[in-house]
């Protein structure tokens, strides 16, 4: 029997967009769509998440205004109504077949209507959005309600929210209830608009199942200062949690008929894997494509672990293999990979065919020699950026000879880079044959969204998981065996319970470890579970049953991509009528929305799919309320549309297609232009002067031009330089110290204290003058932060969070809390621990610096280059020359001169001090 693809690893989100006003009329109208109360209720039960955004408008101008509601949505959410009141009347939205609706919408266009219809797809969201005009004086109530199920992704499920109403709100109010019967392990939050006062306003209670975390902030806290009337609330907010897990056969869960089983395994050790590379190396990689493909490329081979084997192959017309055999993953190995991976360059045509049939024997014959460890898991991961050039071009044949070549022997994922590929081929190449497919966003961050895959694929658990049930017990399960598990990740499975339900539901899940087979056992008493469901007052009833349609929809649209001309219609015929009948908007339904009498306009809602995401909008992550003036429009609707957020960058556009040519690989203004541009930055100013106009004189005139050989002129004071560190001595006769340390180009360990669980390192770049980096570990939560002069990276849970300087982020985690403020200024706070501070400084000698506070919390175990001087620090008695003294500290002998200093510490512009200067 043939073992379907593998459970999905891919990390869910839930995207909670509040009102984001975009008022674009004149003064007199500024004001004039107000919204007045605004609710965020998401009710998690058991992972299945039922959100409802409620909005209350009012028109407060004298005349009919127009305002659009936005929202973004998850990819994997869906909608389940909309409506909207109106003076009283209730306008609801009617889910249809999509062709019935599109008929609708094809027919108002043909009457020259503006039916709004966007099929649109971002890294996250989806984008719906409605017109409506509100006439004067007129309240209007928004409602929308849409349900996903949240997957688990490194070991995490994850709720987004972006708030942004850029107004200020009269009730504002966001709550999540999270109620997970195996326990919540862990809950914690993080936003990128949260102050200290804001902070106020947001509460989080917690015991052994049940969470509620509320933010409902006053107006005086929306604001950002008492003089001005404009809002603070710009950004996301975050809630990341766990649940409980033991070595079992997962948790059952039960309610009104319908179960859920999970199954996330704790304890099992990681199976050793055979991974191969394959890289997309044509000339549409070059630039900053190829420049962090060998970024993640580097840092994906030092996560190898010494029992894998490995190979790299990179391809453009032609293929190359790095080495003749899989290798294993040694110091040396690796040193050596890595090596070759820094030379990779982009130059001509794609030829994935050859790429990936080259990797697939090369599995093969090291499978014949018995070259591949027992037990082992073989991995192909392919990273393209485009459509097929060289070589078999033709997607289907490519596919057919890959699946052929394959036979279920080994897995294949692949990256599609940026949206030059055409990802249903790479999805279906990546489905048939045991993986999934990832798009991977052109981005600053691009790197660790390569990273992050790679975690999510580098610890594969079990293969062959099957799930056994009574089967005179239940009914419609989903589906139930899976190719592989992973660590972080989590299979679930659901049904039906026949009518006759037992006291007892039971389950086996069978699987193969490294070296064994396994058989888990789990079962669950179906009164003690139907009880569980019916405590919680705030447990959407019946979420069960719409869980099980949910996945049995999502999975029966997964599989459409591999059906066969034949199975299709079957399929989503199945497909088509559960959605119909759970008022799910899938791809193969639509939502109609009503509107009031006298409005001729149709609406027409749709589900976006993922190769439709080329057609990217210009305003990303917004929901808009626009104000203008219509004297003669009554209240009614405009457009209904879905759109999604999307990063523009210089690669952000699609170029010209010609003939299925498509331009931009080969041509793109941004490419030519920008190292003109840079080049023009680079002239001399006696450049420029050659290429002004030159006038013409009247009479010859004698220019005395000073020479300067002879002529000195007054040269300008030198700044004042920021010490790389300033270390705050509390209870030593010397109360700060200012440290350089320019004598190595290695990282340095800067301090180390086991008792607090800190670890600080950092390296010193001799050439340009200041910090590569600074990297800050902690114990206990496991959590690292990377800071670079471009941004900061947050790890937790293998999970790469990218920040940029400046930007404001207020996360608080069991016993730790970090927050940026827009200065800056990163601080890492707890209780009973040294406060860490990473700057970003503009000042004088700019670049990255480090700022320690509360000192007095080292423990007497602390050391390093930095965390020596919190030790027992002895200053000679001061001499004649009272500028220069010396201490010791561990035995050692440190110069220290007394010299004028700017500190950083409160921000810029800094502060003159004098300080004592010790270089090391």
């Amino acid at each position: 029997m043939k073992v379907p693809a593998s459970v999905p690893v891919g990390g869910a989100v839930l995207v909670l967009l509040s009102l984001l006003p975009v008022l674009q009329a004149s003064s007199a109208q500024k004001n004039a769509i107000d919204i007045y109360s605004l609710t965020v209720d998401s009710k998690v039960s058991a992972r299945f998440a039922h959100t409802v955004i409620t909005s209350r408008v009012v028109n407060r101008a004298d005349t009919v205004q127009e305002a659009t509601f936005q929202m973004e949505l998850p990819k994997k959410a869906f909608i389940t109504n909309f409506s909207m009141i109106i003076d009283g009347v209730t306008y609801p939205g009617n889910i249809k077949e999509k062709v019935v609706a599109q008929e609708q919408y094809s027919a108002a266009v043909a009457r020259g209507q503006s039916a709004g219809l966007v099929k649109v797809t971002g890294r996250k969201t989806e984008e719906f959005q409605v017109s409506v005009s509100v006439a004067p004086t007129t309240k209007v109530t928004f409602e929308l309600v849409y349900e996903e199920l949240l997957q688990r992704h490194l070991g995490v499920y994850e709720l987004l929210l972006k708030v942004r109403p850029q107004q200020l709100v009269k009730h504002l109010q966001v709550d999540i209830h999270i109620f997970e019967p195996q326990g919540i392990s862990f809950l914690e939050t993080e936003s990128t608009f949260m102050t200290d006062k804001l902070a106020e306003a947001l509460t989080t209670s917690q015991n052994k199942t049940k969470a509620h975390i509320r933010f409902k902030p006053t107006l005086a806290q929306q604001q950002k200062s008492p003089e001005k009337q404009d809002t603070v609330l710009d950004g996301s907010f975050i809630v990341r949690y766990d649940v409980n897990r033991t070595d079992s056969g997962g948790s059952i869960q039960i309610e009104n008929g319908y179960f859920v089983h999970y199954f996330a395994p704790e304890g099992l050790p990681a199976m050793p894997k055979n991974v191969i590379f394959v890289i997309d190396t044509s000339g549409s990689m070059s630039g900053r494509k190829i420049q962090q493909t060998r970024e993640a490329l580097i840092k994906i081979l030092d996560d190898l672990k010494p029992k894998d084997q490995f190979n790299l192959i990179t391809f453009s017309r032609e293929v190359t293999q790095w080495e003749p055999l899989l290798v294993p993953a040694s110091a040396q190995n690796v040193e050596k990979a890595k090596s070759y991976a820094k030379d990779i360059r982009a130059i001509g045509g794609t030829n994935i065919n050859d790429a990936v049939l080259a990797a697939v024997d090369l599995l093969k014959s090291s499978n014949q020699k018995e070259l591949l460890p027992r037990g082992s898991v073989s991995l192909i991961i392919l990273l393209t950026d485009g459509e097929p050039t060289e070589g078999e071009t033709n997607p289907v044949k490519i596919q057919k000879n890959v699946r052929e070549a394959i036979g279920d022997q080994f897995n294949l994922f692949c990256l599609g880079f940026g949206f030059d590929v055409i990802y249903p081929f790479l999805e279906k190449l990546a489905l048939d044959n045991g993986g999934l497919a990832r798009r991977i966003y052109e981005d600053s961050d691009s790197a660790l969204q390569l990273q992050d895959f790679y975690q999510e694929v580098a610890n594969p658990l079990m293969t062959a998981v099957v799930f056994e049930y009574p089967s005179n017990v239940v009914e419609a399960v989903t589906q139930d065996n899976f190719r592989l598990l992973f660590k972080g990740s989590e299979i679930v499975v659901a049904g039906k319970l026949q009518e006759q339900n037992p006291d007892v539901l039971s389950a086996k899940v069978n699987g193969q470890l490294h070296l064994q087979n396994i058989t888990f056992q789990a079962e669950a008493s179906v009164a003690e579970q139907e009880e569980a469901f019916q405590g919680p007052k705030y447990i959407f009833h019946n979420f069960m049953e719409r869980l099980w349609a949910y996945l049995t929809i999502q999975q029966q649209l997964e599989r459409l991509i591999l059906a066969s001309d034949a199975e299709r219609k079957a399929l989503e015929t199945q497909a088509l009528n559960m959605s119909l009948k759970y008022s799910f908007v899938t791809p193969l339904t639509s939502m109609v929305v009503t509107k009031p009498e006298g409005q001729d306009q149709s609406q027409v809602l749709e589900k976006p799919v993922e190769d439709e995401s080329k057609h990217r909008p210009s305003h990303p992550g917004r929901t808009v309320f626009r104000s203008s003036s219509r004297r003669k429009q009554q209240s009614g609707i405009q457009a209904g549309l879905f759109r999604t957020p999307a990063r523009f960058g210089p690669s952000g556009g699609h170029g010209t297609r010609f003939r299925g040519l498509h331009l931009d690989k080969f041509y793109s203004p941004s490419r030519i232009l920008q190292p003109q541009t840079e080049l023009w930055r680079k002239l001399p100013e006696t450049s420029f002067a050659m290429l002004a106009p030159v006038p013409t004189l009247s009479a010859p005139k004698v220019l005395t031009v000073p020479n300067p050989e002879t002529t000195t002129a007054p040269s300008p004071p030198a700044p004042i330089q920021a010490h790389l560190f300033i270390l705050p001595l509390p209870g030593q006769t010397v109360d700060r110290l200012c440290v350089d340390i320019k004598q190595t180009q290695e990282p340095v360990n800067l301090i180390s204290d086991p008792d607090q669980g800190i670890e600080v390192t950092g390296q010193y770049d001799a050439e340009k003058a200041e910090l590569s980096w600074i990297q800050v570990t902690f114990k206990s939560p496991q959590l690292q932060v990377h800071a670079s002069p471009e941004h900061v990276v947050v790890t937790r849970n293998q999970k790469n969070s990218e920040y940029k300087w400046k930007e404001t982020l207020f996360s608080v985690m069991p016993s730790l809390k970090m927050t940026m403020d827009q200065t800056g200024l990163l601080l890492l706070s707890a209780p009973d621990k040294v406060t860490i501070g990473l700057l970003s400084w503009d000042g004088p000698g700019k670049g990255i610096r480090l700022l320690l506070r509360d000192t007095d919390r080292f423990s007497s175990r602390v050391g390093g280059t930095l965390g020596q001087f919190y030790q027992e620090v002895l200053w000679e008695a001061l001499a004649a020359e009272t500028d220069r003294r010396t201490l010791r500290v561990q035995g050692n002998d440190y110069s220290a001169t007394s010299e004028l200093k700017l500190d950083y510490q409160e921000g810029p512009p800094g502060t003159e001090m004098a300080c004592w200067t010790v270089e090391l």
